[in-house]
């Protein structure tokens, strides 16, 4: 009697194996890598990505461009996903070469962090302008807490103008809301105002479908009608008693409110989008309040300055000095959309390598710097280890090499004829700081992260393709 087969796996399921399977990892993964090394250096080249909807992204970021392919082989996603997620580890070879950055001395913290946001701007769209924008980075970073919290750091964009028109706001600001005509007559500047943070809809609420009153006198139907009046009165009498000058909510505020407001000399916005109202909260104090039956002054938020400023075809509410936290905003300046989107993508790398630099106290020298020392390095360790292990430490380190290679191939050099120079400097000039060749990255300001660095370096390693066994 033959023995009733058990199916694993449905019909059609791809059980490949073996040695055609890894070449095929080997040749998905290699695909991936092809998409974004051109995009490495100062000189590399930005990539024209149109969705299934149409929309077009133009950008030279790794991450973004690996975000918006549609990638469909496992071994090519799964790189993918580990790219997305580089884990925060150190490398004790990139810590020896690393130099510290000194928190006791401002002035060469600074001047190291500016260096690090300089070298994440080269390659972007916003290159020329890579002192300014490196300076107002660094800028937002100081501005913040301990924590170093990135949604402390809110980014606005608003067509028109120049780049150079865009501004740090050392405070929170976003967009004004839509307002009915009261809002006109509203004050638009306060010193020192009391901040009622709200979720709830002031407007007198629309009956529901298919909802049925039945009355039998006018006067009943009065009732009812006077009653949603005085609901609605109530919740505007209770903020204003509690001394709330700015009233934000996440929901509607309605033409009666606002001429309400407006008659008492107090600035409402509602439909605030939820990101800056959170933000608001966590940099003026107080709390988001569903009810207006508990205003009292703790669940109140506070700021020095509060104030509405145009900006180009827009105005903007403006939050400055809030004691709570320490937040900023950065105002960006611009033609296109997809420049500007662009650009926020620049400035949002920029500002985690400085966040990093700050974390990690220690930067090493880019542009491929870094890798060629780790690749001398490796190579003379392998000399001293027997075995096969030799080769494998030497494949290693010509690995390394890729990324200056690609640099090179970038801009147009000849990459075989400068690695082999700097395989020369790299043997006499050696990597102990402090640093006094001319052919020195770190002196022409080309910084990165000590952390970013080595978690690159264990991505890479852990993410490689392994054969059986």
């Amino acid at each position: 009697m033959m023995p009733t087969p058990v199916i694993l796996l449905k019909e059609g399921t791809d059980t490949s194996q073996g040695i055609p399977q890894l070449v095929s990892n080997i040749n998905a993964c290699q695909v991936i890598a092809e998409a974004v090394r051109t995009t490495l250096g100062p000189r590399g080249m930005d990539k024209l990505i149109v969705d299934d909807r149409g929309k077009a992204t133009i950008s030279n970021d790794g991450a973004t461009i690996l975000k918006l392919l549609d990638v469909i082989h496992p071994a090519a996603k799964t790189l993918v996903d580990i790219a997305k997620s580089q884990d925060a580890e150190a490398v004790d070879k990139i810590r020896e070469i690393a130099v510290t950055v000194k928190k006791e001395d401002k002035e060469e913290q600074r001047s190291l962090l500016e260096k690090c946001a300089v070298t994440a701007l080269s390659s972007k769209l916003i290159s020329q302008q890579k002192e300014f924008f490196s300076k107002m980075v660094v800028d937002a970073v100081m501005l913040l807490d301990d924590l170093l919290q990135l949604k402390m750091i809110g980014i606005k964009k608003v067509q028109g103008g120049a780049l150079e028109e865009s501004q740090l706001v050392a405070g929170v600001a976003f967009k004004k809301t839509f307002s009915y005509a009261g809002f006109e007559m509203q004050p638009k500047k306060y010193e020192l105002p009391k901040i009622a943070l709200l979720n709830i809809e002031l407007e007198l609420k629309a009956e529901k479908d298919n909802a049925e009153v039945r009355v039998n006198t006018v006067e009943d139907y009065q009732a009812i009608v006077d009653a949603e009046w005085n609901i609605l009165y109530d919740k505007l009498d209770k903020i204003h008693k509690s001394g709330a000058k700015v009233v934000l909510s996440k929901l509607p505020i309605g033409d009666v409110a606002t001429q309400y407001f407006a008659d008492r000399d107090m600035f409402c916005a509602g439909r605030v989008p939820e990101e800056d109202l959170k933000r608001t909260m966590m940099a003026c104090g107080g709390s988001i309040q569903t009810s207006v039956n508990a205003l009292t002054d703790d669940v109140l938020g506070q700021c020095e300055l509060f104030e509405e400023v145009q900006i180009g075809g827009e105005r903007y509410n403006f939050f400055r000095g809030c004691p709570k936290a320490k937040t900023c905003t950065i105002l960006l300046r611009g033609g296109a959309e997809q420049f500007m989107e662009e650009t926020e993508r620049s400035l949002h790398d920029a500002i985690m390598i400085v966040r990093r630099a700050i974390k990690n106290d220690s930067v090493v020298a880019g542009g491929g710097a870094i890798e060629m020392e780790l690749s001398k390095y490796l190579r003379d360790y392998s000399r001293t280890t027997p075995g096969k292990q030799q080769l494998l430490i030497g494949a290693y380190a010509k690995a390394l090499e890729i990324i200056p290679r690609q640099l090179c191939d970038n801009a147009g050099f000849d990459a075989t004829n400068i690695l082999n120079k700097l395989r020369a400097k790299h043997a006499q000039v050696g990597h102990s700081p402090p640093y006094s060749s001319e052919h020195d990255l770190s002196h022409h300001c080309w910084m990165e992260s000590t952390l970013w660095s080595a978690s690159c370096l264990i991505m890479a390693t852990a993410g490689s393709p392994r054969g059986p066994g």
